[in-house]
């Protein structure tokens, strides 16, 4: 009953913004720069480090997870950089719908991009109810769902105002949380003990290491987004590069400080396991525990600070899949309303508002583990189909300006598609009622598409 308030001013917001929409589509504003992009690229993604990637641990152990990690970055280097070459060339907003939709035509193209909405639409829930729980820690009596909703009403408004200052905000979240890393790598490494981190390294087997695989991903999901700002950055050709790569090495760098600093301190089930024995969303604070009692002020400035790096990952997630939930309005693979931009703002406000009521939704469920798998899915679905568009674009326009060219070519793109396979066989065998969900929202989808699209 607590709910019904909320729900309803979440119904009166989306009524009164609405009412302010153009009728036509209008031309996204180019505002982005080389330091916003990395700042985007990073912010996607940072929150892995926070909080689900740890949930792998209880598959896997150090050891399997570190296996499962260390696939993950060879599979997000190859294909960061591939993806990157569809970027450069076709700086859309739909980003691997309109590389997928160029290469094998409609249909590939629509199902590509579902599976780029259903990875930037179940990402956020997982993030809030991170969110929720952090703010819950530092004080109790809030509730972590109200918490959780109050964060989506409030970044879909900024994603809203505009992209410069969604950006912008990006840039400054995302710096303080990589320094809050690095304080917290600094504060546990010396605690390391190598006994903690080797004890019970494989506790189900080489099963496990492959179980472990779509929390590793979860390091690194979601920083192909960087490609749907494309139409709103300055020289994307060159910028998006540079966005790419920065973001990446970033990022590896500070997944290995996290992994290493955080089961050094206590072994890997202290950091998957509260108190009470439930799987735990905060692990880091979890790890932090073990040398800092909970009113220190180291322990309560991870907290604060870690709360920008949720936030950082949950508002340029949301930004993305405005995009991509905008572009697929836009050229009429769903009702065209989500194709609108706002007159004054000049953003895809009813994309971001519809992406915002259907998390809202989701996060309801509180299934945190679930809500990671399939977002997961719908990664590893974008990311083979954009390989094979790599590929494919190669053979079929070998004309088409390329101002950057995946090295090693076609070496690098090949084993990020057998990477992703592998990945996906993988996630099927170990999860297969979600597995049979999430095919079943494609091929739902889809049907409706042949349908209503004729």
């Amino acid at each position: 009953m607590a709910m019904i308030p909320i729900i309803k001013g979440v119904s009166k917001q989306i009524s009164s913004i609405n009412c302010t929409l153009t009728m036509t589509n209008a031309t996204l504003k180019r505002t982005l720069t080389p330091l916003l992009l990395w700042g985007l690229g990073v912010g996607y993604v940072i929150s892995g480090m926070y909080f689900g990637w740890n949930l792998g641990l209880e598959q896997g152990g150090t050891l399997g997870m570190a296996l499962a990690t260390i696939l993950v970055i060879v599979l997000y280097s190859c294909f960061s950089f591939s993806y990157a070459e569809l970027a450069c060339a076709i700086p859309k907003a739909g980003g691997a719908y309109d590389y997928a939709e160029r290469a094998f035509k409609k249909d590939i193209g629509f199902i590509t991009g579902l599976a780029q909405i259903i990875e930037f639409v179940f990402a956020p829930p997982a993030i809030a109810i991170a969110i929720g729980a952090y703010f819950h820690l530092a004080f109790p009596q809030v509730p972590i769902l109200a918490s959780s909703i109050v964060i989506y009403l409030i970044f879909t408004g900024l994603n809203i105002y505009g992209i410069k200052a969604a950006a912008s905000f990006e840039l400054v979240v995302t710096v303080l949380a990589v320094g809050e890393l690095i304080l917290f790598s600094s504060l546990t490494l010396p605690h390391f003990s190598l006994a903690h981190f080797t004890h019970n390294p494989l506790p189900h087997g080489m099963s496990g290491a492959f179980a472990a695989i779509p929390f590793a991903i979860w390091f690194f999901l979601g920083i192909e987004g960087v490609a749907n700002v494309a139409e709103e950055t300055i020289n994307p050709q060159r910028v998006i590069l540079r966005g790419f790569g920065w973001a990446l090495l970033t990022l590896v760098v500070l997944c290995f400080l996290v992994f290493v600093a955080s089961i050094g301190v206590g072994g890997w089930e202290s950091i998957v396991y509260a108190v009470d024995g439930t799987s735990s969303d905060s692990p880091l604070p979890l790890a932090l525990g073990h040398i800092f009692a909970a009113d220190h002020v180291f322990y309560r400035l991870l907290i604060g600070i870690g709360l920008f790096g949720l936030i950082a990952s949950f508002h340029g997630l949301l930004l993305a899949s405005g995009r991509a939930t905008f572009e697929f309005g836009k050229i009429g693979n769903a009702p065209h309303f989500l194709g609108r931009v706002h007159k004054r703002f000049q953003t895809p406000a009813n994309a971001l508002l519809f992406n915002s009521l259907l998390g809202i939704i989701i996060l309801c469920t509180g299934k945190t583990d679930q809500i990671i798998i399939i977002s997961v899915f719908g990664a590893l679905t974008l990311y083979a189909f954009s390989m094979l568009s790599v590929i494919k674009l190669r053979r079929t326009e070998p004309a088409l300006k390329r101002p950057f060219k995946v090295p090693f070519y076609p070496f690098t793109p090949f084993v990020a598609l057998v990477l992703t396979i592998i990945c996906i066989v993988a996630l099927c065998y170990d999860n297969g009622v979600l597995s049979i969900y999430y095919f079943g929202i494609l091929l739902f989808f889809f049907l409706l598409f042949k349908i209503f699209k004729k």
